[in-house]
């Protein structure tokens, strides 16, 4: 009797089968898929844990680097200064609380914390031409696409998901793809 009941309960505690979610993303009306983000939707009733370690930005040669950063919200993110000049780092966007970390030099650091949902615009304000986005996504299921299209999220539990795609220049999309094991799933996204 008391294995018949063990068995149940040692099914219900095993993982959910996993697998990569991956293909290729079509961007049309830019010359390649450099910067875009890959990455699935909130999930009704999951919440994840909150990376521990922290996700860099350096602003180097008076750029941002990278120029996209994807992260789960929740993250935060690190913003050193490695050049000889000073920089200050700020997003006007209400989904990063409109932030502002003042102006800082060579070698400090200064974090922010995003929160929620949101891709944020990083801007400079002592080099108006520096530009980043961070890019906060609800799950830790994400992905940057390489130049040529081709994305791969690793550890996707099967299920059924809305996987979306950001691009700076693009319109943001989204699609209904169901993942078992390795799925393959082909994405597109215009001007």
């Amino acid at each position: 009797m008391k294995k018949a009941l063990l068995a149940p309960l040692l099914i219900a505690c095993l993982p959910l089968a996993a697998g990569d979610l991956h293909g290729k993303v079509v961007c049309k009306g830019v010359p390649n898929c450099d910067g875009a983000v890959v990455y699935v939707g909130a999930i009704a009733g999951e919440t994840f844990p909150v990376p521990k370690e922290h996700a860099k930005i350096d602003q180097k040669d008076q750029m941002f680097l990278p120029r996209v950063l994807a992260v789960q919200t929740g993250s935060t993110v690190d913003f050193l200064n490695s050049d000889v000049v000073l920089h200050s780092v700020f997003a006007r966007d209400a989904c990063a609380e409109k932030f502002d970390l003042g102006v800082w030099s060579r070698g400090e650091i200064r974090s922010y914390t995003f929160k929620q949902e949101c891709v944020a615009t990083i801007l400079c304000n002592v080099h108006p031409e520096m530009i980043a986005f961070v890019v906060a996504v609800p799950t830790p299921y994400f992905a940057m696409v390489k130049r040529d299209g081709s994305y791969r999220v690793h550890d996707v539990p099967d299920g059924a998901y809305t996987v979306k795609i950001w691009h700076e220049k693009l319109k943001a999309a989204q699609k209904a793809v169901t993942v078992a094991g390795l799925t393959e799933a082909a994405l597109e996204i215009t001007k």
